[in-house]
């Protein structure tokens, strides 16, 4: 995923879910739609069964499934967390996750995180510090 080429920018305002899915080609692929200096939202094209690995990040995460079904494994809750195409998934800084596509057809969703912070395999210490000025 190249964050330093976003879909979105001050040429690009709007664009449709369809004409990613044409740029990206089948699943699985994955695109920064919009990479600010305080975040980024990454759109995420898997099929169903391919699962991502046990991570988690320095940083609140979170993602809104925009088609199909997605299965989260969060760390300390005893089921899943499934979503669907509508659905809000927030997973808290220093958790870990695994992700699974499921229901027999590709999914897509929005994954807002941080920029330049990629997934972490053992449990930071601390949360990253966020300023804004």
């Amino acid at each position: 995923m190249a964050l330093t080429h976003p879909v979105l920018s001050a040429g690009l305002n709007s664009i449709s879910i369809d004409e990613i899915k044409r740029e990206l080609g089948p699943p699985p692929a994955s695109c920064a739609v919009v990479l600010a200096e305080h975040v980024v939202g990454v759109f995420i094209y898997q099929n169903s069964g391919q699962i991502n690995d046990r991570h988690c990040h320095n940083y609140d995460e979170w993602w809104l499934v925009l088609e199909g079904e997605i299965d989260w494994v969060i760390e300390g809750r005893e089921e899943p967390v499934h979503a669907k195409a509508g659905d809000f998934v927030f997973v808290p800084n220093r958790t870990f996750h695994h992700i699974f596509p499921t229901g027999g057809k590709p999914s897509i969703r929005l994954g807002v995180a941080l920029p330049g912070h990629g997934h972490l395999h053992e449990r930071p210490e601390r949360a990253v510090r966020i300023r804004v000025e």
